[in-house]
């Protein structure tokens, strides 16, 4: 989505008219929400910048301008894009990078990352010809009109602050292969950066390829199980983009530390859902196993590990499989430093106990810290959905300390799900009462969501999705007992709605993998057989746990008995009310905003509470005041092109 589109001749007048910025404002409002005063800030100053680099009848007045783009499946936006053609009439876009830096600091051991100054303290981040040039590769790799029409695009960084010195970091070699893929350009080379943009832009386009790019069709994002095979065949499968580079490069160079100073290493990250923790564990550990540390993925949660057992099967053995794929229970009995690397993803799902009878051990995250040089906890404390799961980060801190390891923290903030959207988890958080966000009012509408009144219209839309690639399943939460489990009749249903002759079984018992099983969109799955997955599209079932009454009410009463993830509640109810009631609470939303989370592209939402269901459709309505929820439906239904495109 393109916040701002001018020609060139409009964007100059705005310009002019002292009024850029004001204008960039109101379109952002209208497309997407609220600002921070600094973005409007960085635009009144940047957009000054670029009207000299454009300020040549050589760069035809009816090109194209576009301003924050938003990069596909990303959260991210590209700063300035303008369009054209070159003498031979191929459709070109130069995607151009703005920052205000002043200085930066080489970061030899880490590649394509810097040290500069940002929010009165310095910061590691991403070089900005590395940041121009992954923005140009999604937009290539997922838009399908640039490929299907051929668009070039070409990225590059204009840093109109920076004086550049001899033996500049900024252009240090250790960037060189990122400098060659998108040049750098600093204060005093506006004439060099405007011969750039003149050698691809000869001809004007009338804002054709802009209008190509915004309604170009989105290719589904890679779906990470998908890519493993091709990822442990050494092939890069997912470009890391901003805080994930830094995280990536900071995990690759405590895990060189811990062996070279032999000194235990932790490294704590947060990100919330969608941020690329999955990514990044498996990236990290296909990485360190390529350099033949030894190194395992560790997981609570069986789902994804079979996922994965399921997807590598036949590419490679079981033992090498099962070597790389380990429960979080399996270190209580492991030696000190008996392994390189333990990344542990899901690390809010830990528990204090291993074994089936949680009689083994002490404490998980004291065991894989001890049992490893360096340890990686990929965390969410808003994804812990059972009263045994207890990581967290001071838990993590406190055995670090303990067992004299030296401790990083680092958060996730790029949103890679929910097509990218970062209002609507903000939304999600909001509407939940999780916390308090400044997207209480709505999101981006690229993201699709839909509440349904009838459970039978939320199955139907998810089989008609499931049938484009397999990628789309149903949930629920746990509030309808498992009377089908281990039974062959078919004719057994677990969730049942007379009212509406709806009736749908829980995930087969014998079936470890139903996110990826062909048939299984025609059974619900339930938080623990879809925690660390994703499809492209989720139909979630809000069972009578959740209701609306003035605000959000929680009631672990309605769930089903045989649900083992408030196991204790009741006999902790009649010791401590008020905690009981907390952490049931905590448990039950932290479910829901998992489940909701689960679609990169889309989620339908059926409440079996038709207060809770109004509640959230009035919730989506006021995103704009003058827009019906059926409105809201219908621009989710088709893409509209809200910019007017001039023809000639």
């Amino acid at each position: 989505m393109i916040v701002y589109e001018a020609t060139k001749k409009q964007f100059m007048d705005h310009v002019t008219n002292d009024e850029i910025a004001i204008k960039i404002e109101e379109a952002y409002l209208r497309n997407v929400g609220r600002i921070k005063k600094s973005e409007f800030n960085a635009w009144d100053k940047s957009m000054q910048y670029m009207y000299k680099v454009l300020n040549t009848s050589a760069i035809p007045d009816d090109s194209g301008v576009a301003i924050e783009y938003k990069v596909p499946a990303t959260s991210r936006r590209v700063d300035f894009i303008i369009s054209g053609l070159d003498n031979n009439d191929k459709e070109n876009a130069i995607i151009i990078e703005l920052k205000q830096w002043q200085e930066v600091e080489v970061i030899e051991d880490e590649d394509g990352i810097v040290k500069t100054a940002m929010n009165n303290s310095l910061i590691r981040t991403s070089h900005p010809s590395y940041q121009a040039w992954t923005y140009a590769t999604l937009i290539k790799d997922y838009n399908e009109a640039v490929q299907k029409d051929n668009i070039s695009l070409f990225p590059c960084a204009y840093l109109h602050n920076y004086y550049l010195r001899d033996d500049d970091p900024l252009v240090n070699k250790v960037y060189d292969k990122y400098l060659e893929r998108a040049p750098v350009y600093v204060k005093g080379e506006v004439l060099k950066l405007r011969e750039f943009i003149c050698k691809y832009i000869k001809k004007a386009d009338h804002k054709r390829v802009l209008y190509k790019i915004e309604n170009g069709k989105i290719k589904p994002s890679k779906s990470l199980q998908d890519a493993l095979v091709s990822m442990l065949d050494g092939n890069d499968e997912f470009y890391m983009i901003d805080d994930q580079k830094v995280v990536f490069e900071t995990a690759l160079k405590m895990s060189r530390i811990s062996l070279k100073k032999n000194k235990k290493q932790v490294l704590i990250i947060e990100g919330g859902p969608g941020t690329g923790k999955s990514v990044l564990a498996i990236n990290l550990m296909v990485k360190l196993t390529a350099q033949d540390y030894l190194c395992q993925y560790v997981t609570k949660n069986s789902a994804p590990r079979e996922v994965y057992c399921k997807k590598l099967k036949g590419s490679h053995t079981k033992k090498y499989i099962d070597n790389l794929f380990k429960n979080s229970g399996a270190y209580y009995d492991s030696q000190k430093d008996e392994f390189d690397i333990l990344i542990v993803d899901e690390a809010h799902r830990l528990n204090e106990k291993s074994g089936l009878f949680k009689n083994l051990g002490e404490n998980q995250i004291k065991e894989i810290i001890n049992a490893s040089r360096c340890s990686i906890f990929f965390l969410d404390e808003n994804q812990r959905v059972t009263l045994s799961d207890i990581g967290n980060k001071k838990a993590i801190i406190d055995f670090a300390n303990k067992l004299g390891a030296e401790v990083r923290e680092l958060k996730l903030e790029s949103q890679f799900r929910c097509n990218g959207s970062d209002g609507y988890l903000s939304w999600i958080d909001d509407v939940l009462e999780i916390r308090q966000t400044a997207n209480y009012d709505g999101f981006e509408f690229d993201y699709d969501i839909k509440i349904v009144d009838n459970p039978n219209e939320l199955k139907k839309l998810i089989i008609e999705k499931n049938q484009i690639n397999n990628k789309a399943r149903i949930v629920s939460g746990y509030c309808w007992e498992w009377i089908s489990e281990g039974k062959t009749n078919k004719d057994v249903y677990d969730i049942v709605m007379p009212e509406y002759n709806f009736s749908m079984s829980w995930n087969l018992s014998n079936s470890k993998t139903w996110a990826i099983d062909p048939f299984s969109v025609e059974q619900a799955g339930c938080i623990h057989t879809c925690q660390g997955l994703e499809f492209d599209y989720v139909g979630v079932i809000i069972g009578e746990d959740l209701r609306y009454e003035n605000s959000i009410v929680t009631d672990f009463t309605k769930r089903a008995k045989s649900d083992k993830s408030l196991s204790g509640i009741k006999k902790l109810y009649k010791q401590n009310k008020i905690k009981a009631l907390e952490a049931a609470d905590e448990i039950i939303k932290n479910t829901y905003r998992t489940l909701m989370t689960r679609g990169m592209k889309g989620c339908y939402i059926y409440c079996v509470d038709k207060k809770l269901s109004n509640y959230l459709k009035d919730r989506l309505s006021k995103f704009y005041k003058n827009i019906t929820y059926k409105e809201i439906e219908e621009r989710n239904s088709r893409k509209i092109d809200e910019n007017s495109f001039i023809e000639n």
